[in-house]
């Protein structure tokens, strides 16, 4: 066990440079996992954290489970004042853990897959990736402008999706579109009604900007514009809700 009490500590400068710095993040191909179930979850999947990081007197039971069930571990133990510094969260559950960035293998041809423009906050990208992961989706590809998909936030939001999904980032959407083996369907206001589609063949779904949508020249790249029926009076859905709506409309239709 080691303890810090500085932070101006070489080391735990490093691990504030991997919480605000995607660049040292890709450098060091290392990500901070925050709280005993995504810590819990990558070890579920086979990852071995380098390192678990300790708030002292702050240890919650879920985190102190946690470390009793991974004691091969290295532990560092921080002051709760330099530990808050490191989580994301208002109310920290006082572990962390420094691991290997996973990289599952991107399929040479999915069946069903996501394409991501340009979604750009955190907590939708993390939820449209928990979405995914739960509706089984083969690959999720995301453009250059989209959040950092390891950036804590996005982590916390994905609750494990990460380590369940095929990632492909800074991808060239308008080529993979064009080169899928199905149809490719551009989720936009006006189209076609999404309940009276046939997903039971090979898909691949658009989803563009929280603000913007999806950009002219990926939206002719779809074999088709979908829409999402809304009786109500209210103009658009979350990215996030728009999008498990349709890969779940997916799920429901392969059921039957």
């Amino acid at each position: 066990m080691k303890q810090i009490t500085s932070r101006d500590n070489p080391q735990f400068k490093q691990l504030k440079k991997l919480v605000e710095q995607p660049r040292a993040r890709r450098e060091q191909d290392r990500i901070l996992l925050d709280g005993a179930h995504l810590i819990d979850a990558y070890v579920a999947e086979g990852g071995v954290p380098d390192l678990l990081i300790v708030a002292d007197g702050a240890c919650s039971e879920d985190a102190q489970h946690t470390l009793n069930a991974n004691p091969a571990v290295e532990q560092l133990h921080l002051p709760p004042g330099l530990f808050a510094e490191l989580s994301p969260v208002a109310t920290p559950t006082g572990i962390l853990a420094l691991a290997v960035t996973p990289r599952l293998p991107v399929p040479a041809e999915p069946v069903f897959a996501l394409l991501l423009e340009d979604i750009q906050d955190p907590g939708n990208l993390g939820a449209i990736l928990r979405s995914a992961a739960a509706a089984g989706v083969d690959a999720v590809y995301l453009s250059a402008a989209c959040a950092d998909v390891w950036s804590a936030k996005v982590l916390r939001g994905g609750q494990g999706a990460h380590f369940l999904l095929p990632l492909l980032e800074r991808a060239d959407l308008c080529a993979l579109a064009t080169a899928f083996n199905g149809q490719v369907l551009a989720t936009s206001p006006h189209g076609a009604a999404l309940y009276t589609l046939d997903l039971r063949q090979p898909s691949a779904f658009l989803v563009g900007n929280e603000g913007k949508g999806l950009s002219p020249a990926l939206m002719a790249c779809a074999s088709v514009k979908v829409s999402i029926p809304m009786p109500g009076r209210i103009e658009s859905l979350n990215a996030a809700a728009a999008t498990a709506i349709c890969l779940f409309e997916r799920v429901r239709q392969q059921a039957r």
